[in-house]
């Protein structure tokens, strides 16, 4: 029983929360994997703008689509992004500095590969906290390039230094990394300049092998599978790498197309896909979609490319692949709908497209959408939208119940929010007090999605339902510790109930 206050004051009591909660993951973080001027490799940085791509990959370059892809997200009303860069190495692509002389040499090396690195410079002074420390000095470095410098007072080359000097840069330095061994003459023998070792070069064309058919690259987590190293992913574009020309000319390998779609489904993301540069016209499209892309319901393909101006050639349009943009056009339609919202029509408009690389009438438009291919249309004189929300299972013919994009994300919505939520489940009885309790956190989640408009129905029981009890859990599963669970939701679209079962463990009963 409480205890009474033993004097007058503020007390505060915690209480624990007597009912748990779904919480709702987000919906649109956009992954992008390709190829950079710099930036870490194989490790997801996470953007809120462009310009935070430019200050960490170096901003759009001829050699490569990724930065075009990442500024259209970002143009059409993106919010966060994820950038996973690959490499391809070549000899001497990374950019090296060396200061001083003979045992006094400080070598230091580019924190990633690319030209970038051969504008680095580096100083070493004695300017230190501890004049009497003669291990002690100050290092520079700045990357003429881009105006950034780091300076790094008061470290050691010194064994048994707090501030020794690889450790100090090696764990704070952005731009440089120390290489071993480290100096052994006294710090006055630095001199006060520094040299740039020239060689550095931006890598080889990356081809599948860097993305994802190297064995062991999904273990090692390289490539696209990087992006095993962040939290949430929803949206997953891999922009066009391949074939020689200007980036308007290149396209994705189909092993890549593959495997991408494939760790989207394990991740519960979703791929947005871009059209083979050879497609110039809507039966050209029909009639190599089949053979070209799988009917896979976590997936959508939009035709055709697009035109924008570009920065790197002022006056003169680029022909760039849609997938970036239009992955900027689910983020907008998520915030200002919700993930259950088409992301598709009249207000799915692509600002800042110029044209579009192939003309659609309304002819090919349904055409294109019977077969499960999504248009690019101007509707009114020079403003093109999206024009189609189906998946690559959507053609008419499959009959699939995930015919349609914003069906399949919210149903992904509903599975990982569940799936990461109920974890809490493994840890409790397989009894029908654990059942009950799932059952009450499964209802209001879907409850409040109802609310907020993600479902059909007037009522809650015509928009959604849940099932997990006895007639859902056999006493078989109870041995087991398994839990199951049936979800059924109306979404905004003519059918009958979408139905997912989930299986989740828990303790002993």
């Amino acid at each position: 029983m409480p205890v009474p206050d033993p004097f007058p004051a503020v007390h505060v009591d915690e209480q624990p929360s007597e009912r748990r909660a779904v919480e709702r993951l987000p919906t649109s973080i956009a992954a992008f994997v390709g190829r950079a001027l710099r930036g870490p490799l194989d490790d997801p940085v996470a953007l809120s703008s462009f310009a935070d791509f430019e200050r960490v990959f170096g901003g759009l370059w001829s050699g490569s689509h990724l930065g075009y892809s990442v500024r259209g997200f970002f143009a059409q009303g993106g919010r966060s992004a994820l950038v996973v860069r690959v490499h391809a190495r070549l000899p001497h692509d990374t950019g090296r500095l060396a200061v001083g002389t003979r045992a006094s040499r400080l070598r230091l090396a580019a924190r990633s590969p690319g030209t970038w690195g051969s504008r680095l410079t580096a100083i070493v002074d004695d300017d230190v906290d501890d004049p009497t420390d003669a291990a002690a000095f100050t290092l520079s470095v700045i990357d003429t390039g881009a105006g950034v410098r780091e300076v790094f007072r008061s470290v050691s080359y010194a064994a048994d230094s707090a501030r020794r000097v690889d450790t100090v840069v090696n764990g704070e330095s952005t731009l440089v990394r120390v290489l071993t061994p480290l100096p052994t003459a006294p710090q006055t023998a630095f001199p006060a300049e520094s040299v740039t070792w020239a060689g550095t070069n931006d890598g080889a064309d990356i081809g599948a092998v860097n993305l994802t058919a190297r064995r062991g690259m999904a273990a090692r987590r390289k490539g696209l599978y990087a992006l095993d190293r962040a939290d949430v992913v929803n949206l997953v574009v891999v922009p066009p790498y391949r074939g020689a020309g200007p980036i308007g000319a290149r396209d994705v390998d189909a092993h890549v197309i593959a495997a991408t779609l494939d760790y989207a489904t394990s991740r519960r993301a979703f791929v947005i896909l871009d059209p083979p540069s050879t497609w110039t016209s809507a039966s050209q499209a029909r009639a190599e979609l089949t053979a070209a892309f799988p009917p896979d319901p976590n997936g959508a393909l939009y035709f055709p490319r697009i035109v924008e101006d570009d920065p790197l050639h002022p006056g003169q349009g680029a022909t760039l692949a849609p997938s970036g943009a239009v992955a900027g056009i689910f983020a907008r339609t998520d915030a200002n709908h919700g993930v259950w919202k088409a992301p598709a029509g009249l207000d799915a408009t692509l600002t800042g497209v110029s044209e579009l690389a192939v003309s659609l009438s309304a002819d090919h438009a349904g055409m294109l959408n019977a077969e499960g291919l999504n248009s690019l249309r101007e509707v009114r004189p020079d403003q093109p939208v999206v024009w189609g929300a189906r998946t690559l299972a959507g053609a008419d013919r499959l009959g699939s119940e995930w015919r349609y994009v914003p069906v399949r994300r919210l149903a992904l919505l509903i599975e990982s929010s569940l799936e990461r939520s109920l974890a809490w489940a493994a840890f409790e009885p397989n009894d029908e007090t654990t059942r009950a309790t799932l059952r009450g956190v499964i209802d209001d989640f879907l409850h409040s999605l109802w609310s907020d408009g993600a479902f059909q129905g007037t009522t809650s029981a015509e928009a959604f339902f849940v099932r997990c009890d006895a007639s859902t859990t056999t006493p078989t599963d109870v041995a087991g510790g398994i839990i199951t669970a049936i979800v059924g939701f109306a979404p905004l679209k003519p059918a009958e109930f979408v139905v997912l079962t989930l299986r989740l463990h828990a303790g002993p009963a």
